[in-house]
């Protein structure tokens, strides 16, 4: 058995007039998140560990930001191409564990509910899957509600022999 791990980060804007994406779910507020695609920060972590831990680049080299089919695409649609890439080779999802930094608003209600979507999408157990959400103490870019950060790290698994 082969084990490896990967680590993700992403950052999005927020700004008014658009929607915030978080873990695959719309989250109630008045500013979203400003990108490409629908800009979830939390899905684009993930993505980006799977890719990492596989050694196999990261989310702008499979899915560049100046690819007109890929503008406002869902988050769900990419985190689902990402996990066939790397099954394409022999790997599988062993747990994620995952953090959300935002000021604004309180997420901890529906981190179940982003749970749920994830392991839907992912084809995994819901327990396989650890959210976490953290306020930057009104410190920097998080602090002053001009963007949202997420990090991730995860463990991937592929049988030998």
């Amino acid at each position: 058995m082969k084990i490896r791990t990967g680590f993700g980060y992403d950052v999005h804007r927020l700004g008014e007039g658009y929607k915030l994406w978080l873990g695959g779910i719309e989250v109630p507020h008045i500013k979203g998140s400003i990108g490409h695609s629908d800009g979830d920060t939390l899905i684009h972590a993930i993505c980006d560990a799977l890719l990492g831990a596989a050694n196999l680049r990261d989310i702008g080299f499979h899915f560049p930001d100046n690819d007109p089919s890929l503008k406002g695409i869902d988050s769900k649609i990419l985190l689902k191409k990402t996990v066939d890439i790397i099954a394409q080779k022999g790997y599988t999802i062993g747990n994620i564990d995952s953090t959300i930094c935002l000021q604004r608003p309180k997420i901890k209600d529906l981190i179940p509910q982003m749970q749920q979507v994830l392991a839907s999408v992912m084809g995994i157990d819901i327990d396989d899957i650890a959210i976490k959400a953290t306020t930057t103490e009104k410190l920097g870019f998080v602090g002053t509600e001009d963007g949202v950060a997420a990090y991730a790290s995860v463990l991937i698994v592929k049988n030998i022999g």
